[in-house]
């Protein structure tokens, strides 16, 4: 399917997070790829992984000593996870705002077709994570795709795919532009 973004907005970015209990689910994770898209969210990278406990603890130092921090750790450790980059004109509020509240019982009752309010099982288990800021989404995406340069994204793809037109290529999992730009650098996962 190809569709022209054409924005005048220049493209945020954010890190989605499906964790370890949806990934388990095939059909569950699958919903959740379809949400993402149906939100015309652009997939920029994505990538299926099992992270270390030590990794899983760097990534989550802030809630180090509190009460829910070495269940949490433990948990996103204990199976794969898939990471995303996403982008979209308002892609942190509006990939939290897809997530819904961090509690699951919140989130069944004050937004249920939400993420969490489908999906999640617990306060812990609660199917997705979400940066909170662009300044947490430029941390928590280089700690899941090193060797993404958000710097010359902007510079490199982030034109093309806001003036699109674009697709979605399944093959890749992400969203490629697909007007004729020869000598530009095309994303990882897109044919020419």
């Amino acid at each position: 399917m190809t569709s022209a973004l054409r924005s005048p907005r220049v493209l945020q970015l954010t890190l989605a997070l499906i964790k370890p209990d949806a990934v388990a689910h095939p059909l569950i994770l699958e919903a959740i790829h379809q949400q993402i898209l149906s939100h015309k969210f652009l997939i920029v990278r994505t990538r299926e992984l099992l992270w270390k406990r030590e990794d899983c603890r760097r990534f989550y130092r802030e809630h180090e000593g509190r009460f829910f921090y070495q269940r949490l750790v433990e948990f996103m450790a204990s199976g794969p996870i898939r990471a995303y980059i996403l982008a979209h004109e308002d892609a942190v509020q509006l990939w939290r705002t897809l997530m819904g509240p961090t509690r699951v019982f919140q989130a069944r009752h004050t937004a249920p077709d939400s993420i969490r309010g489908s999906f999640g099982l617990t306060d812990t288990r609660n199917t997705t994570h979400g940066s909170d800021c662009t300044v947490a989404a430029s941390r928590e995406i280089v700690a899941f795709f090193p060797d993404f340069s958000e710097q010359r994204w902007y510079e490199e793809e982030e034109p093309r795919l806001r003036l699109g037109p674009v697709q979605y290529s399944p093959e890749g999992g992400i969203h490629c532009a697909t007007g004729p730009n020869p000598g530009q650098r095309q994303s990882p996962g897109c044919a020419r």
